[in-house]
C-alpha cells in the first residue's frame, strides 16, 4: 500500500474535526473526500500533507512517518484550497525557494513552468495572477519534488468554466502520469468525471469507501445530500 492509515484522530471541538479514522490506498488512485462543510475532509489532507499533527493514529506514505517531514515532502504534494504562495514574489522565484529548501534541482523548476504553461508568467509576481493562473502555480510547486501523492482540497473553489476545465485536465494528466492524488469536492459531476473511489466523511467519521457509481446509488448517499 502506499497510503496507510491508521486511527487518525484531531479533535477540535467535541464532535469537530476528524474522529478515528482508518484507511489504505493503493498507487495510481484517484480518490474524492467528500462531505458536508465541518466534516474532517481538509484537516484530513493537512495531516496527510503533515501541515496538521493529530492528536492520535498514524500514517505512513511510502514508509515515510508524518514526523520526517523533509522525507514527508518528497512524497506528498499538497494544494491548498488558498495557494499558500508569496504574493510579492514572482512565480519563478516562488519555486526557486520551494527547490532549494528541499534540494530539487534547478532543472526542475525550467521542467515545470514548460510542463504547466507557466513560462510566460514566470517573472510575474504572485499577486497579479488571476485565482486560475495561481491555482496553475500552486500545482506545479507541489511537483516540484515529484511525489508520488498529491493532495488537493477543493481544487476548482472560485475558478469560472474554463478554469475549472483546465484544472481537470491537469488532473488527469498527472493522474495518467502515475501518481496517486486525493482531493476534496462539493461538486458531484467533479466526482463522477475524475474520481476511481470515494471516500464519504460524515460529522468526522468515514461512513463510506467505495466506487463512485455504488457510492451515487447508495441510500447514504440520498440520505445527506438528496
Amino acid at each position: 500500500m502506499l497510503i496507510e492509515v491508521e486511527g487518525l484522530t484531531k479533535v477540535y471541538r467535541e464532535e469537530r474535526g476528524l474522529l478515528p479514522t482508518s484507511f489504505t490506498a493503493e498507487r495510481g488512485e484517484l480518490i474524492a473526500v467528500i462531505g458536508h462543510n465541518g466534516a474532517g475532509k481538509s484537516t484530513l489532507m493537512k495531516m496527510l500533507a503533515g501541515w496538521l499533527l493529530p492528536d492520535n493514529g498514524e500514517v505512513l506514505v511510502d514508509g515515510i512517518t508524518l514526523k520526517d517531514r523533509t522525507a514527508l515532502v518528497r512524497k506528498v504534494g499538497f494544494v491548498p484550497e488558498t495557494p499558500s504562495l508569496f504574493d510579492f514574489f514572482s512565480v519563478e522565484y516562488n519555486f526557486r525557494l520551494f527547490a532549494r529548501l528541499f534540494r530539487i534541482p534547478r532543472v526542475r523548476i525550467e521542467e515545470t513552468l514548460r510542463d504547466f504553461d507557466l513560462l510566460p508568467y514566470r517573472h510575474n509576481k504572485i499577486r497579479v495572477l488571476s485565482k486560475g493562473l495561481k491555482q496553475r502555480a500552486s500545482i506545479g510547486r507541489s511537483l516540484l519534488a515529484d511525489p508520488p501523492v498529491l493532495l488537493f482540497d477543493e481544487p476548482t473553489s472560485g475558478l469560472d468554466f474554463d478554469m475549472t476545465n483546465e484544472i481537470y485536465r491537469l488532473l488527469r494528466s498527472t493522474h495518467a502520469s502515475g501518481k496517486t492524488i486525493l482531493f476534496t469536492s462539493h461538486r458531484p459531476e467533479e466526482i463522477r468525471s475524475l474520481a476511481t473511489r470515494v471516500l464519504l466523511l460524515h460529522q468526522g467519521r468515514l461512513v463510506f469507501d467505495g466506487p463512485p457509481r455504488d457510492y451515487f446509488r447508495s441510500t447514504i448517499h440520498g440520505d445527506l445530500y438528496v
